[in-house]
């Protein structure tokens, strides 16, 4: 695609002294010929080793702009949610469908034994975290969607308070990243419970994230 656009298979770069990659690539940015480059995810080698944005370049160091290449596998899709709103798990599984998926597992945690839970939330870290969570779970066990819902305020008796949902191509991958995000989840987000059993209500004791 660069090659095409550029109407070359290679072009000379004039830098400066001590200039890095960033520099690099904000040099061809600015090529008339490849206009539109800073919307394209792109990747620098530097004598054939992929390089970070700091590395140096020395005179003759031979550049390479690459493109995502196409064998790369997409991005898995995350999708987390806070609400105040009763919880729906199918709709959850619809989301993380995939034509690519040979295994959807979903898990819902609902409430028992008292008349209610209450929950509050930081609700903007935890929001961010349960993605920081799903993301992670999924690039660890090769998923190709994670998706969390978890319930703030009052949780009547034998409704979800939190739900999961993930895909994968096959069912082992499946059950382990589901289990991990739900695991985490239930240890890391900033979400505190309380249970309530008529006029009582308790906050339930926890561990340190």
């Amino acid at each position: 695609m660069l090659r095409e656009r550029a109407g070359a298979d290679a072009l000379e770069l004039e830098l400066p002294d001590g200039a890095t990659v960033a520099d690099a690539v904000e040099a061809l940015r600015a090529k008339p010929e490849l206009e539109g480059l800073e919307r394209m995810p792109l990747r620098v080698a530097v004598n054939r080793e992929y390089a970070p944005d700091e590395t140096r370049i020395e005179p003759g160091d031979e550049l390479a702009a690459i493109p995502p290449v196409s064998g790369g596998q997409d991005a898995p899709r995350v999708s987390v949610r806070i609400s105040s709103e009763p919880l729906d798990l199918g709709a959850l599984a619809a989301a993380v469908s995939d034509p690519r998926a040979g295994a959807v597992v979903t898990f819902q945690g609902v409430t028992r034994e008292v008349d209610l839970l209450r929950y509050e939330a930081y609700e903007e870290m935890a929001a961010e975290r349960l993605g920081a969570i799903a993301r992670e779970c999924a690039e660890r066990h090769g998923l190709l969607a994670a998706a969390v819902e978890h319930r703030v305020g009052e949780v009547p008796l034998s409704e979800p308070s939190v739900i999961v949902a993930v895909s994968a191509p096959h069912r082992p991958e499946a059950f382990a990243g589901a289990r991990e995000l739900i695991d985490r989840v239930k240890a890391e987000a900033p979400i505190w419970k309380q249970e309530v059993e008529g006029d009582a209500a308790r906050w339930v004791e926890g561990t340190a994230p």
